[in-house]
């Protein structure tokens, strides 16, 4: 059980509520991080907000914005995920609301390493007088806001690798056939990952094989913010420009944002790159790295334009080299209860593959799922 070094008047149950609300914002607050409030007093919650939108009020704002009487305020006990800004950006500082409204005590989840903000929140804060308690729930606060966090501090997207796979490590028959391995409830949870992540990206070689549209299916539901859904800025490595100009994501290019990174080989071919861009695509140029895409220079350029979180569904040649890479985070592995049998090239991680067991690229197991009969396994860059 985690230990509070905090008072006795601290509830979990209003911080993991507040947890609840910050998810709620999930899709919609990049390059943000997640972040939800509640008020309380007398035993009761009295008021509570999240972060909605990217631009919109932060959710101590949303919080108090949502009182039936501001004067309630007066005295009450604030639960918030993340420090309280304490500076101007598309809002006012939240820590000016705090104290305006004479919170006595805030109890916090996660420290800011917003160098803006990076402990500058709590201090303010306790300048007039309020109480404050970090770390409250730290562990749960921190896990909603991975990819912030890394965004926040290197400027590089947060990148989460995703596969399916059978019980024998195959994501495909012999015959190439895919669809489906896992069940629907995985694939389910897969859309909600799209949703979470501004970016997926996916190698050429799926692209060719699949013709996959890389698009966010989430139906409407009455315990959900289906105005948060989008779909994610599609990213495709393409080292040769061979992406057919009749492919789903090209066609689709002129609604859902797409990107293609490729070299100069395929820059080359002047004439498709401003077909392409007449389609609505993008085209990003970077270095050759033995005759493929520069994945960190990619990287870099893709933080460059705010997409802070990427889902990689790449095909097993790109996965190794984004982990050959050290530039996979996060690795959600879904597996299915069947067997294919077969040989061939059908791994989820493919590549070149290291020499000796001692040089494996080492992750830590964070979380197990099930989803119907599936399992899905959360690991960790360690």
């Amino acid at each position: 059980m985690e230990k509070y070094d905090i008072d006795d008047e601290f509830d979990p149950s209003y911080m993991r509520c507040a947890i609840e609300l910050a998810r709620r914002g999930t899709g919609a607050v990049n390059p943000n991080p997640l972040v939800g409030a509640v008020i309380v007093k007398d035993g009761r919650i009295i008021g509570e907000g999240y972060h909605v939108r990217y631009g919109e009020l932060h959710a101590e704002r949303a919080a108090f914005a949502s009182l039936k009487d501001q004067a309630d305020a007066e005295g009450a006990v604030m639960y918030v995920t993340l420090e309280p800004c304490c500076h101007f950006g598309k809002q006012p500082p939240c820590v000016d609301a705090i104290i305006e409204h004479k919170i006595r005590k805030v109890y916090c989840g996660s420290d800011d390493p917003n160098a803006m903000v990076a402990g500058k929140g709590f201090k303010r804060l306790r300048d007039a007088g309020i109480e404050v308690y970090t770390h409250c729930l730290k562990a749960e606060c921190d896990a909603i806001n991975g990819i912030f966090f890394k965004y926040i501090v290197n400027k590089q997207p947060y990148v989460t690798m995703k596969y399916a796979m059978t019980m024998d490590g195959r994501i495909a028959t012999h015959t190439g056939a895919s669809k489906w391995i896992t069940g629907e409830a995985s694939r389910a949870y897969v859309m909600e990952l799209r949703n979470r992540h501004k970016g997926i990206m996916a190698g050429i070689g799926t692209v060719l094989a699949d013709d996959p549209m890389l698009t966010c299916r989430i139906e409407k539901s009455t315990d959900r913010d289906t105005d948060n859904v989008r779909n994610p800025i599609r990213i495709v490595c393409d080292s040769k420009l061979r992406i057919p100009e009749d492919s789903q994501i090209v066609q689709t290019a002129g609604e859902i944002e797409t990107i293609v990174a490729t070299t100069a080989a395929g820059a080359s071919d002047s004439a498709k790159c401003e077909r392409l861009k007449d389609k609505g695509v993008s085209i990003i140029e970077t270095e050759d790295v033995d005759g493929q895409v520069d994945l960190r220079q990619l990287m870099t350029i893709l933080g460059g334009k705010g997409i802070d979180g990427i889902l990689l569904e790449g095909g097993g040649e790109l996965n190794y080299s984004m982990v050959s890479e050290g530039l996979v985070d996060e690795a959600c592995v879904f597996i299915a209860p069947k067997i294919f049998g077969g040989e061939g090239k059908y791994s989820p991680v493919s590549g070149t593959g290291v020499d000796v067991p001692a040089d494996a690229h080492m992750f830590g197991l964070d979380e197990v799922r099930r989803f119907d009969e599936d399992v899905m396994l959360r690991y960790k860059k360690v």
